[in-house]
């Protein structure tokens, strides 16, 4: 039996990017959750003070799209903003889980945009309604595995809006690092696998720039890269009808 090279094997099972749709990797997360001022250059951004304890909030999973899907501006929001984000996959279910252990329950990670309507959530002065849009939660574009991202408090993130480049940090500066986020949030609730957490966001989001804010608008482009994952590219788009 004559068998196949390695070489035509691996071109035999390529599909040309342009002939694919790349999905969100995980479709209906069952928790979607969040942390606010996590990063301590975002924090300094907005003269905040460094949080004690994480702060955390829940976006729905009906807000996630996956990479070159449009990000929906409704027509009432004025301010949409982005926020580029380490997202944590669990893999395993827990509860109560030791900083020790959280490394046992993560599948991986992926790249998030935490995008927010920033009128509706100053004027709300809480988070979830602005953060909660249907395609406000675009991630992607694939899940790279506990045993391949390397050095994880370590890893640049960076935000480009048209090419601009807008956020430009690295997961050293976060104030709680993963496997704190880990062992807190599950002190809260039971983390499932599929749960998706956002780990907060870097300085310079649009609302934060000197001396004007820049906010998104329609056919902007958002990109946001993170070191040994990728980067997750979204256009805006308007939708007039609400």
């Amino acid at each position: 039996m004559i068998h196949s090279s390695p070489e035509k094997q691996r071109k035999k099972a390529i599909v040309e990017l342009s002939r694919t749709k790349i999905l969100a990797p995980v479709a209906s997360p069952p928790k979607i959750i969040c942390l606010g001022l996590n990063y301590r250059d975002h924090a300094a951004e907005q003269n905040a003070q460094l949080p004690s304890e994480p702060i955390i909030f829940l976006k729905p999973r009906t807000a996630v799209i996956g990479p070159d899907e449009p990000i929906v501006k409704p027509a009432y929001v004025k301010e949409l903003d982005y926020e580029a984000e380490l997202a944590v996959i669990i893999g395993k279910k827990g509860k109560d889980i030791t900083v020790e252990d959280a490394k046992d329950h993560i599948f991986g990670y992926t790249c998030f945009n935490d995008v927010s309507a920033r009128d509706i959530q100053f004027k709300d002065k809480q988070w979830t309604r602005g953060k909660s849009f249907d395609t406000f939660a675009p991630m992607g574009p694939c899940i790279t595995t506990v045993d391949q991202i390397g050095e994880l408090n370590d890893l640049r993130i960076r935000a480009r809006v048209n090419g601009e480049l807008r956020q430009d940090s690295s997961t050293r500066n976060m104030v709680f690092d993963v496997y704190q986020i880990v062992h807190e949030l599950s002190h809260v609730m039971t983390l499932e696998p599929c749960d998706v957490i956002a780990t907060g966001t870097p300085a310079g989001v649009g609302f934060a720039m000197k001396p004007k804010p820049k906010f998104l608008s329609p056919s902007d482009v958002v990109e946001i890269e993170i070191e040994n994952i990728g980067t997750l590219r979204n256009g805006v788009a308007a939708n007039v009808a609400t």
